[in-house]
């Protein structure tokens, strides 16, 4: 297979395998011999991981949002379908979740009409969208600390919300919590344990076993839902 070649002020030969290919990287004075000899020995290695990538690409490719009528976008988990709606009652910029009342089968039972004019630009029904996605994770944020932080015996004082790229939650001494705003898109079980995992710093502000004992003090499958969280695929903006 092709790949990039580098040589740089390092000690030992290294692979850098992501979505674009493999990336191979030595010592300056290192052998082509001895980095093809390498090669040969990581074969396997390397064939998997450019699989992973490329499936993990895929996967992350087909959660992308297509800022348009009738597109959807998950909510707690579930489908929710976008309505361009300059009728909906809380005027123009507003959003109203609806329920369905007799859902087809497999079609999504949630819409969110937009209070936008059918000729409204992707950005704008991106950013509409995101500003009420921001609103329900507060409160649903506020909801699921509030009830989790009795059970391990500390307060809460502030809630912030983040737009990390790989973190979901951070804790303070003081007792500020950050959440992704994100996570919002994934089932409540999943937040939990995001919230969960922020209120046991307040407790242990560490990833000992003490901290690990807080966690499933109050959520014995803990472990179940971390995994599931690592391979859930965030929707694409």
């Amino acid at each position: 297979m092709a790949y990039e070649f580098r040589r740089g002020k390092r000690r030992t030969i290294g692979f850098t395998v992501g979505v674009d290919g493999l990336v191979v990287s030595a010592p300056r004075l290192t052998a082509v011999a001895e980095v093809e000899a390498a090669l040969r020995e990581k074969e396997r290695w390397i064939v998997s991981k450019l699989g992973e990538a490329r499936e993990r690409h895929r996967r992350m490719e087909s959660t992308r949002i297509e800022w348009r009528d009738g597109a959807s976008f998950p909510f707690l988990g579930e489908q929710v379908v976008l309505a361009l709606d300059p009728r909906q009652r809380h005027g123009r910029g507003g959003a109203v979740l609806e329920t369905g009342s007799q859902p087809l089968a497999d079609a999504p039972r949630l819409t969110l009409h937009v209070g936008l004019p059918q000729s409204a630009t992707p950005e704008q029904l991106r950013d509409t969208t995101q500003a009420w996605l921001m609103r329900q994770a507060r409160r649903v944020f506020t909801t699921r600390l509030d009830h989790y932080a009795p059970n391990l015996q500390v307060q809460w004082q502030k809630l912030s919300l983040s737009s990390a790229g790989t973190r979901w939650g951070s804790a303070s001494a003081d007792g500020s919590i950050r959440l992704n705003w994100r996570l919002v898109h994934f089932s409540e079980s999943i937040i939990d344990y995001v919230v969960v995992h922020e209120l046991a710093h307040l407790r242990e502000m560490n990833h000992g076993p003490r901290f690990w004992a807080h966690v499933e003090s109050v959520l014995p499958d803990y472990e179940v839902r971390r995994g599931v969280l690592k391979e859930e695929a965030v929707p694409r903006w």
